[in-house]
């Protein structure tokens, strides 16, 4: 069993069509269940952070999302608008096509957005999107990241299939201690919940935060 299982999760919801009353839901169940944080999109964050004033649930927003091909340049101000609109966590999604076309650019990029980050005192998860990766290319993506200074490698936007247990023992082999592990896409039971967790993950991004909590034994 792990013990306050709840503080690992980021109660998600990145739906297209996600509406105010999504999110006042999402952070209702947050603070209800003790939750670590909420995980929405951009266009949300202001109204989010309004709402959650004295609230211990962090903010956590993408960026980049959901494929991370966008210009660095315009991923750098998507960050600094959304910690101006009060982000207190910032989930990259790298550029998988600079990574897959062997160039040095996305350690650029993800030094480029931990500046941005850091410089305001925020956390910074990359997602390297593990389902479109092989066995060497998650430990090289993870070892990027862990050079270029984020404070997370995460494992997928879920847009492109699940993350694996077999991805996070990948990660944690291949970074050191100071560095955490999110695991998200596809995390819908208790079984996987805590199989994450065990891997090595110390933070587990889900849309059914509430269902794990409630059938977690």
């Amino acid at each position: 069993m792990i013990e306050n299982p709840e503080k690992y999760i980021e109660h998600t919801n990145l739906k297209p069509g996600i509406t105010h009353k999504d999110v006042e839901k999402l952070i209702s169940e947050a603070e209800h269940y003790k939750f670590h944080g909420i995980c929405i999109p951009p266009f949300w964050v202001k109204k989010a952070a309004r709402d959650l004033q004295g609230s211990e649930v962090k903010l956590v927003t993408v960026i980049g999302f959901p494929f991370g091909y966008n210009m660095t340049e315009t991923k750098e101000r998507e960050t600094e608008l959304a910690i101006r609109d009060g982000a207190d966590e910032i989930d990259l999604v790298w550029s998988l096509t600079a990574f897959k076309a062997e160039m040095i650019w996305p350690k650029i990029e993800i030094v480029k957005i931990a500046k941005v980050c850091h410089e305001s005192e925020k956390i910074l998860k990359v997602i390297i999107e593990t389902p479109l990766l092989n066995e060497l290319e998650i430990a090289e993506a993870s070892k990027i990241c862990v050079d270029a200074g984020a404070d997370f490698v995460k494992t997928a936007t879920g847009f492109n299939g699940p993350a694996k247990v077999s991805d996070v023992e990948i990660i944690k082999k291949s970074i050191p201690d100071h560095v955490e592990i999110k695991a998200s896409a596809g995390i819908k039971t208790p079984e996987q919940f805590e199989a994450m967790i065990k891997a090595g993950a110390t933070r587990i991004g889900t849309s059914s935060g509430v269902e794990i909590i409630n059938n977690y034994q």
